[in-house]
């Protein structure tokens, strides 16, 4: 079973903001497979799917952003998945521009608090991550205030966009594997850090 888990804060306040694209990169990969992600385990809401042949668990933790290694860290123990092989984990990246996508593994936080909760809960850094920019064209003097507001109407625009690139990377490391997926999307723009 292949755990993939989106971050983002429960609440249709916090739906469409540049924090939450990972939870709405699992609806858009749950749309498409038919299902719907409303189970309710391990703190978490889930949907069990197939991609390809493989068996995933959908998954977008209802303990707020802070707090998503808790829920990480349960559905990790109650699958018996191995972080470094079975866990996916899709998050937003403000040192990316808005639109780009990276996947990387064993790196720090770089600051992103829902993935430094899932780093101390699991005790490693050894799983697999899909970054979604989300930094927008303007310089933002309040990063935090940034993510949690509503994305303005052209930003939804390149977040659909982006959201197709997320699904596409998924079955491509579950079909061909993390290293053929780094290949083909992580391409280096002007202006990013990783």
């Amino acid at each position: 079973m292949k755990l993939i888990v989106g971050l983002g804060n429960p609440g249709d306040e916090y739906r469409l903001t540049p924090h939450n694209l990972g939870f709405l990169a699992i609806d858009r990969i749950a749309g498409n497979l038919g299902v719907e992600v409303r189970n309710r385990q391990c703190r978490a809401l889930t949907a069990r799917a197939a991609i390809g042949d493989q068996t995933v668990l959908l998954a977008k933790p209802e303990t707020y952003m802070n707090l998503s290694g808790v829920s990480v860290r349960e559905l990790v123990r109650e699958y018996e998945a191995k972080p470094e092989s079975d866990l996916i984990v899709i998050q937003d990246e403000l040192d990316f521009p808005l639109g780009t996508l990276r996947i990387h593994t064993r790196r720090s936080s770089a600051g992103h608090n829902g993935i430094e909760s899932i780093i101390g809960a699991l005790g490693t850094q050894d799983f697999l991550r899909i970054r979604i920019g989300v930094a927008p064209d303007h310089k933002v003097s309040d990063g935090e205030s940034y993510l949690l507001a509503p994305l303005r109407k052209a930003e939804l625009t390149v977040v659909d966009g982006i959201l197709d690139t997320a699904e596409e990377a998924v079955k491509v490391i579950l079909k061909e594997g993390p290293a053929a997926a780094m290949n083909r999307f992580n391409r280096k723009d002007e202006g990013t850090r990783d």
